[in-house]
């Protein structure tokens, strides 16, 4: 991958991370609900997810998926209703907490919030199947793949990375401005809002 290429994907990586979608709406739904903590550690497990996908797509995982409607459609709709549970879920707390157990909950949700990420990365079959269409128009077939390879997950991680950062800090910020307990309880009932929303999404999406 000679500096032209990379350059180019380099912009138009840029470009398709900043439209929201799923992992979007996950990451926000996690800063809105649980604070900047919970959205980084779901940044995180986003982030090993979509490493995961990069090396999934380069072993052909994608190409089956194209071929197998079936096997693309339990993917999807597993993914669906991972996202639509865990907005679900939060709502549910939202409604049941109090001022005073927020800060037991925001304790415990590290660990999920980076399990969250995670799923919600993998579980998105279009995503694998993306990423072997896309990632071939920036391929020099004349050079080493597993340089190129490298070269692209870097890349795409730190392209990702920080536009998540970006997503989360702004609804981070957002959340930070009202701290009563009812604009808390607010902002939880819309991080539940934007999970179930994302798995609209991925739902309707083809």
């Amino acid at each position: 991958m000679n500096l032209e290429l990379w350059l180019a994907f380099v912009a138009t990586y840029t470009v398709i991370s900043l439209i929201p979608g799923p992992s979007v709406l996950m990451v926000t739904g996690q800063a809105l609900s649980h604070g900047g903590k919970a959205a980084f550690l779901c940044i995180l497990g986003e982030l090993v997810g979509g490493i995961v996908l990069v090396g999934l797509s380069f072993l052909g995982a994608g190409a089956i998926l194209a071929a197998s409607a079936f096997l693309f459609q339990i993917v999807k709709w597993a993914g669906v209703f991972y996202m639509a549970y865990l907005g679900y879920c939060q709502i549910v707390k939202a409604r049941r907490d109090d001022v005073d157990g927020l800060q037991k909950v925001h304790a415990e949700v590290g660990a999920a919030s980076a399990w969250a990420g995670f799923f919600t990365a993998i579980l998105n079959p279009k995503a694998i199947i993306f990423y072997v269409a896309f990632l071939s128009q920036f391929l020099d077939p004349n050079a080493n793949i597993f340089t190129q390879f490298f070269i692209v997950l870097i890349t795409s991680t730190v392209i990702v990375g920080v536009v998540l950062s970006g997503y989360a800090i702004l609804a981070v910020q957002a959340r930070r401005t009202f701290q009563s307990a009812r604009a808390r309880r607010c902002f939880g009932y819309s991080g539940g809002g934007f999970l179930i929303g994302g798995s609209l999404f991925m739902a309707t999406t083809r």
